[in-house]
């Protein structure tokens, strides 16, 4: 695999903070959902954005390891 370009260093870390996110939003839909029960705005705030935060993951995660070719004009 060719070195990975500063961007994609940049986009896989967001992934991962967005792994992280997401599964935060999981630990407070769950706390929020048993203490306030399911059908409070907030549980279902949070598990939009656990969906929110996993799907941007994946797309910057692909993005991050994606083995792009050089496109640089040759000399």
């Amino acid at each position: 695999m060719k070195t990975q370009t500063r961007l994609q260093k940049v986009s896989f870390f967001f992934a991962i903070l967005s792994y992280i996110g997401g599964l935060a939003c999981v630990f407070g839909a769950f706390y929020i959902g048993h203490t306030l029960g399911r059908d409070d705005p907030w549980t279902a705030s949070l598990m939009a954005a656990v969906v929110f935060f996993v799907g941007a993951g994946i797309v910057l995660h692909v993005m991050g390891k994606a083995d792009l070719p050089d496109l640089s004009l040759p000399d």
